[in-house]
Formats: C-alpha cells, structure tokens, sequence
C-alpha cells in the first residue's frame, strides 16, 4: 500500500539493505544567526528519516553543554530549555541523531542570539506536587516550571494561603525544585508561592498552588523494569510491561512518553498490579517509562526514569527511493458480509490480495475454530469468521508478521419478496414504499442502474413503475409493478376528511371535457338528512354537521345543474 505523499517524520525503510547518508537537520526556530530571540523560546528543527531520536546539547560556544548537557528528546523534533536562556547572548544548539542500530551522529553547531531583557518575568506554579494533589509524601521536593524571563526565584510555604512559616520568601537562585528540611508535616495543607525574578525586578503577584501531604507512615520503595529491561530495543509494538513488586506498595503510578520530557502515552495511569498490557507504541521509537509505587503515606521519591526501543514494525515507511510511504501489511479489503446464496452451498471466497500466508477462523461457541490456512475458503454454514492475512517479515534475526485482520459475517440469501405496496398520494404526484422479505439484504431501484438501501421513492407521477430489488450478494434481481392512477375526475367515490391536504374535502371535479355546469350540491346521510348544501364556488364538504365529524360511513350527493338536471349518487368518508 502506498501514500503518495513525502514524510517528513522519523521511520525507517529497513528492507533496503543498503545505508544511505543521514542529513543534519536545518533549525526552524529560530533560524540560524537569527537575533533578538526571546530568552523562553522553543527549539525546533527539521525531522530526519531513519532516526531512533534525537539528543540536544546548548552551550555559549560551538560544541560547548553548559546551558543543556546532551538531552535526549526522543522522536520530538522541539525543545524548550527547562531553565531559559541566558539574554543577550549568543546560543549554540548541537544535534545528535540517535539510532539503534548503527552509530549516532553529531551534527555542527548552529548559533542565534538572544535578546536583552527589559520587561518582568511571568508567573509559574507548581506541577510537582500538582495543584489540589493529595497524600503527598511529607519528603517530597517541590518543583515547578520555568516563568518566561526569569532568571531565578524565591519561594514561600506556608499553612496557609501567602503563608511564610515553613519557608519565608527564601533567594533559591535559577533552580526549578526544593526539597523542605526537615520533612513538611503530616496531613496538612500546603500553600507554595514561587515569585520569579530577574534583573528588572521580581514578580510579587503571582497566585500560590497547594496540596495536602498524607498521614504518618513509611512510603514504598521505588520499583524498576523487569521487561522490556532499561535499554532494551527491538521490543515488540504491543509488550507485556512488568516491573518489580514493592513490598507496602498499595499501588503504581506508570508513565511513559515518546520522550524523556512528558508523559504523551499514559500519564500517571494507576495498577495495583505489578504488569501491564500495553498497545500500540509506534515502530522505531524509544519509549521512557517510570514507575513510581504508593502507599497511604505517598508515592515513592526519587523513581528513575528508564527506556527501551521498538522494533522497526511494519510502518507506514518512508521509501527514499521514491519519496513514498510504503507498508508491510498485506493489501487487502475485504468485506462485512458475504452471502450464500441458496442450493450453492459449498461457496467459495478468497482474500482480495496477496499475502505470505493465511488463517481462517469461524466462531465456535466461545472459541474460534481454525478452518483454513489457504488464500480461500469454502464456506457451508452460517455464522462469524475472522481472515488473517500476514506478511513475514525478518529483520537482525527477529520475524514479525505484519497482519492484516478482518472479522466478517455470513448468512444464506436469495432474493427478495414482496410483501406489501404502499402508494400515498402526495398532492400531484406518488410515494411508494414496499415492505419485502426474504434472506438476503436488498438495494432497490427505478431504472435498474442507479440502486439505494431505502425501498422509498417519491415524487412519482401517475403511470406504471418497475422497482428493481437487487440482492447484495450476488442472488438475484426482481422486477415489482406498481400501478399508479388518480382517481377519475367527477363525483369522486371517497374523500378523507384528516387535514393532510389530499382529499379533505368532497366536491365536484369537473373534467376537461364536457364538464356538467353544476348549481348546487347537497349532502344527506343514508337516512335522508340534509347535512351540508353549497354552492360551486364554495370548497366543498369537509365531513362535518353543525362542526361536529361524522363517522366514516357511505353518505349521499344530489347535484343540480342549472338547466335543472339532477345527478344523484353515493361516496364514502374515510378516517
């Protein structure tokens, strides 16, 4: 299967054998030698084909680590520097390409300049412990996130809210956490003010963040990865993800990110197991994963964050041969439904497409019976089925199959039965709907080309229809008439007096051709009764007597003309 369109992401065409040459990435923000940058800037830069991950060094020489010491960003291609950058100075930014499965490569250095400050720093909060968190371990560090400019902070905590008894507004300098001596107290409310400053002045009106630490009691251990091991590659796309059980431990915190900055896959999801299935990690990414154990006295301190690499999977990938993207799995599309239609029993199906092999389930009970590993099947009964159609594919001593999978139906079918017509007048023209039966599913149309799923047609004009059913699968095609008539115009034979717009009232329809001048029409029950006299400028009867509805019954009409003629006959009201 092919996508006609370049990818600029990282994924790699393994079944070249061949090694082509990586190209460094050009930065896009800000460009090289831009100036002025703001200090809070992200870094970004181009995505490189085949990379594992990428790994970002800053410094204020070429080469140099000061500001950022190789990060390793996973498969991001942007980065913010957790502590800013230094104003008024010129920042060089140094790319690594990582890769599994051959060397990493160091790219040159790429320089822009800073701006110079002249404005207050913004306001940050907490994110560790997160605002409103509870059953915070009393040793925990707090920490928080760069505020745009600054260049350090001061921090406060308290009982209560601007509160100062635990630490009063203390110089911290340009760091991002701190941890309390001695521990905070047990089951309390915690208010923290962090008030950022820079050579402008402080920010003395940002809000604090609080939580409550947890009761008295010793919090779990740290528990570390048993598969996939720290470091591992080649890891499957959907692993069973085991870590060690923590004796105390009440539960685990897991998080897991496509880099070693944030939790994109799953953010502090909880297990009160020690394992996981986990689905879906892309091919040729590197995944970071912490665990972190908890108890009623808190989560464990300071868990270690550990890693592992997918293998090379089944893609989308990119094709640098053709600037395409290219997949393993097998091409096929295969139906919801197949039908069997009757007295053709065996009926045989294939998979549309090639594939290095097959299996075919049908359902059984609970269970799924394997009923052929062919590229087709003969199918004898009813029931559900599941295709597997899969491509083998090998890569440094590990096979994987990619597969494609399907689950369908099958029932007996035929072709249809017309039950019921129903034709509605509507104004001029027709409805018809028809209710049919039979074991097939069914598409209907006029002209035998142009099908629908709904048996409904409207807008049709007097005359004789063909409505064609078309079964689905393949059984048969009827042909229904439908007659379509108005009723002849004169005395008309009934009316239906039920504020629809057809036939509510009953009166004399004169005809093209030779019409009778009528004077005046009355109206008598089969009694005799005079229920309604008028004229031919008035509408008609509309079925009442004195405003009451008289009951659906036969009734008669006396019509004279002006020559005197009188024409006597019989209608019905329908309700």
């Amino acid at each position: 299967m092919k996508i006609k369109v370049l990818f600029l992401g990282m994924l790699y065409w393994f079944l070249v054998p061949k090694l082509w040459s990586q190209d460094c990435p050009a930065l896009l923000n800000p460009i090289e030698g831009a100036t002025n940058v703001p200090v809070e800037t992200s870094i970004s830069w181009e995505a490189v084909v085949g990379v594992t991950g990428y790994i970002i060094s800053i410094g204020t020489s070429p080469g140099d680590t000061d500001l950022v010491n190789e990060q390793q960003v996973g498969n991001d291609t942007s980065f913010t520097p957790p502590q800013g950058l230094p104003e008024n100075t010129t920042v060089y930014v140094t790319l690594t390409l990582f890769f599994f499965n051959q060397d990493n490569i160091v790219c040159p250095s790429q320089a822009f300049s800073t701006e110079l400050i002249t404005e207050l720093p913004g306001c940050t909060q907490l994110w560790s412990p997160p605002q409103g968190a509870t059953n915070v371990n009393v040793g925990t560090s707090v920490s928080w996130n760069y505020a745009p400019k600054a260049t350090g902070y001061r921090l406060s905590l308290g009982t209560t809210p601007g509160g100062t008894e635990i630490l009063n507004n203390q110089d911290l300098g340009n760091v991002f956490s701190y941890n309390p001596t001695p521990d905070l107290p047990f089951d309390t409310q915690i208010f923290a003010t962090v008030s950022p400053y820079n050579a402008i002045g402080a920010n003395a009106d940002c809000a604090a963040s609080f939580f409550t630490t947890a009761g008295q009691g010793a919090p779990p251990d740290c528990s570390s990865l048993i598969y996939p091991p720290n470091g591992a590659v080649n890891v499957g796309l959907s692993p069973y993800l085991q870590w060690e059980a923590v004796p105390g431990a009440l539960g685990y915190r897991l998080y897991i990110g496509s880099s070693p900055l944030n939790a994109d896959v799953l953010n502090g999801g909880v297990f009160t197991d020690n394992a996981t299935f986990v689905l879906n990690f892309e091919s040729n990414n590197t995944y970071y994963v912490t665990v972190v154990p908890f108890n009623e006295a808190g989560d464990a301190l300071g868990c270690l964050q550990e890693s592992f690499s997918t293998i090379l999977g089944c893609g989308p990938f990119y094709d640098p041969d053709t600037g395409e993207l290219t997949s393993l799995y097998p091409d096929i599309d295969f139906t919801d439904q197949v039908g069997i239609c009757n007295n053709q029993v065996p009926y045989r199906i294939e998979a549309p497409g090639a594939a290095d092999g097959f299996r075919w389930y049908r359902e059984q009970g609970s269970d799924e019976l394997l009923v052929s590993q062919e590229s087709g099947l003969d199918l004898y009964q009813e029931g559900n089925y599941r295709l597997e159609a899969f491509n083998t594919i090998t890569y440094a001593g590990e096979s994987i199959e990619c597969t494609y999978i399907k689950e369908f139906s099958v029932s007996f079918s035929g072709p249809a039965s017309v039950d019921q017509t129903l034709v509605t007048r509507q104004g001029y023209s027709f409805s018809v709907e028809l209710l049919v039966s039979g074991p097939g599913s069914y598409q209907y149309s006029l002209d035998g080309e142009n099908f629908q799923l709904e048996p409904i047609f409207g807008g049709l004009p007097d005359g004789d229809v063909i409505i064609y059913i078309n079964d689905l699968n393949g059984c048969g095609t009827i042909e229904h008439l439908v007659r379509l008539r108005f009723p002849p115009k004169g005395f008309p034979p009934y009316f239906s007096p039920n504020e629809d717009g057809i036939n509510d009232l009953w009166a004399y329809e004169p005809p093209l051709i030779n019409p009778l001048p009528i004077f005046r029409t009355t109206i008598f029950d089969r009694f005799g009764k005079t229920l309604y006299r008028f004229s031919p400028d008035q509408p008609g009867w509309d079925g009442r007597y004195r405003g009451i509805e008289m009951p659906a019954d036969g009734y008669w009409y006396q019509a004279e003309t002006q020559g005197g003629e009188l024409y006597t006959g019989y209608f019905s009201l329908v309700r």
